[in-house]
């Protein structure tokens, strides 16, 4: 008998025990159910908070990131600069070291072919020249070189007496010269 009512309160446990595990396993089961529930009902407003959320962030993102690349940019733009003032110093002295005019030495003789043609304009025409700016050193040197030319004729002439020049009937008005005008006088390099 002993035996019998050991086998009766086992099997009464093990049904308890299964039907506790069977009670709790239906609950798990229905809050499952509940949440899912739950999740679709709040999951539209949920969804809309998460993207609001991303784009405030990539708000941040985007306007940290544009100021980064200004700062950059500003930096490369300045190392650029300095770069090429460098390049132009250096070309600009391997020029002057080769004997190649730079823009102002070409700009200063042509402000002096220009008004050198002003003043052989004005000695064709008879006029009095207007004396013309020209730098000290230029004026000494080209007033030593025409007094060793003149020297060098002197010496190598013996003086002849010329006749009197005659003044000639009527001076037609001269046509302007240009530079270019005296540019052509000049001898070619092959001559």
């Amino acid at each position: 008998m002993g035996k019998k009512l050991k086998e009766l309160a086992g099997e009464v446990k093990e049904n308890q025990l299964a039907s506790t595990v069977k009670d709790s396993a239906q609950q798990i089961w229905l809050a499952g159910l509940g949440a899912f529930a739950k999740a679709q009902e709040e999951g539209g407003k949920v969804f809309d908070a998460l993207v609001k959320e991303g784009e405030s962030i990539q708000a941040k993102t985007r306007k940290a990131t544009d100021e980064k690349i200004a700062e950059v940019a500003g930096k490369a733009t300045g190392t650029w600069d300095r770069l090429e003032q460098v390049f132009e110093d250096r070309v600009a002295r391997a020029l002057g070291s080769l004997g190649v005019p730079s823009k102002q030495d070409i700009d200063r003789l042509s402000r002096r072919v220009v008004d050198l043609s002003a003043a052989v304009q004005a000695l064709t025409e008879g006029k009095p020249v207007a004396k013309v700016a020209a730098p000290r050193a230029t004026v000494k040197s080209a007033t030593q070189a025409a007094a060793s030319v003149a020297q060098s004729v002197t010496a190598a002439k013996p003086a002849v007496r010329k006749p009197p020049l005659r003044k000639p009937a009527a001076a037609k008005p001269a046509a302007p010269v240009t530079p270019a005008d005296v540019l052509n006088t000049l001898p070619k390099s092959g001559e």
